[in-house]
């Protein structure tokens, strides 16, 4: 019998698969469909202080391989996720959550995490730095070692619970994000956000989504997620969550052979909404496949 447990920031996950923010909504809504126990855990709609409409539609674009999406964050703010979402989520989940925290300015963030710091089911923060398409936040922190670096230490002192920073592949070099981050006191990296990309509608000659352009997600970007995981594990000594183009259980191997402790996995939710049940389920057959005993044991094998 295989061992699929893994330990992420020293909490332990039954199996490594956990549906990344914004492709899961609150997870309640899945739990319709089947039993969401089965999931190692879950990321939480990106949340941020006061509630967000989000970015003017449309906001998603269809690309081979793939998808962009310009949806801005839209969601109800801190305080009703603390009072209706997560107490929704706490009746059909039972395990350990990750909170993903986005915002506008280091105060923000800080604010957001001390305010949900107080629900217990929250296992770990993922503090969003590298959100694409919206304007003044998310990104901007992300590709300046500078910027994610004071943003780290602030929230770092609003919580004692692990800290994983969520990393934007739109920059130079990702290693020297990852380190400032490891610096100012992160617990776990998790990476990578979504790619920048745009698609015209050749009818209109006009950009598809209204925001012009939009984080590209998808299978397309299964190789550049791979090549960072495989460049941060090299470069920093936290666990990593890897996530990009991940939609089958080989994917999984493969990312945590590239150094992930941990895997999300995101646009394919949106194609299949069994897709996370069934990479858990087809997990250990693959396992067994390719002779691996322990889960745990291939993190960063293949360097």
């Amino acid at each position: 019998m295989v061992n699929t447990s893994v330990t992420l920031c020293g909490i332990r996950l039954d199996n490594p698969i956990i549906p990344a923010s914004g492709t899961f909504g609150f997870g309640y809504e899945f739990a319709e469909l089947y039993d969401i126990n089965l999931l190692g855990s879950l990321s939480i709609k990106g949340t941020t202080k006061e509630p967000r409409f989000g970015n003017p539609t449309p906001r998603i674009a269809e690309c081979p391989s793939g998808m962009i999406n310009s949806v801005g964050l839209q969601n109800p703010g801190a305080e009703a996720v603390l009072k209706e979402e997560l107490p929704r989520l706490k009746r059909c989940f039972s395990k350990p959550i990750m909170a993903n925290v986005s915002g506008f300015s280091t105060e923000e963030y800080v604010t957001t995490v001390e305010r949900l710091d107080t629900e217990a089911q929250i296992g770990w923060f993922e503090i969003n730095i590298s959100c694409p398409n919206v304007h003044g936040g998310g990104m901007s922190f992300g590709t300046s070692s500078s910027a994610a670096s004071s943003v780290v230490s602030a929230v770092r002192r609003a919580t004692a619970k692990p800290l994983i920073i969520k990393l934007s592949p739109n920059v130079t070099d990702i290693t020297e994000i990852a380190k400032a981050c490891e610096a100012a006191g992160a617990d776990g990296i998790s990476l990578i956000n979504t790619l920048l990309g745009m698609r015209i509608d050749l009818r209109r000659k006009k950009p598809v989504v209204a925001n012009r352009m939009g984080g590209l997600s998808g299978p397309a970007v299964f190789p550049v997620a791979l090549r960072m995981v495989w460049q941060v594990y090299e470069a920093v000594r936290l666990p990593i969550v890897g996530m990009g183009g991940v939609c089958s259980a080989e994917d999984v191997i493969e990312m945590m052979l590239a150094g992930a402790t941990a895997v999300e996995v995101g646009a394919a939710n949106l194609v299949d909404p069994f897709a996370c049940r069934d990479i858990v389920r087809k997990l250990p057959e693959v396992m067994a496949q390719y002779g691996i005993q322990n889960l745990s044991d291939i993190t960063g094998g293949a360097h």
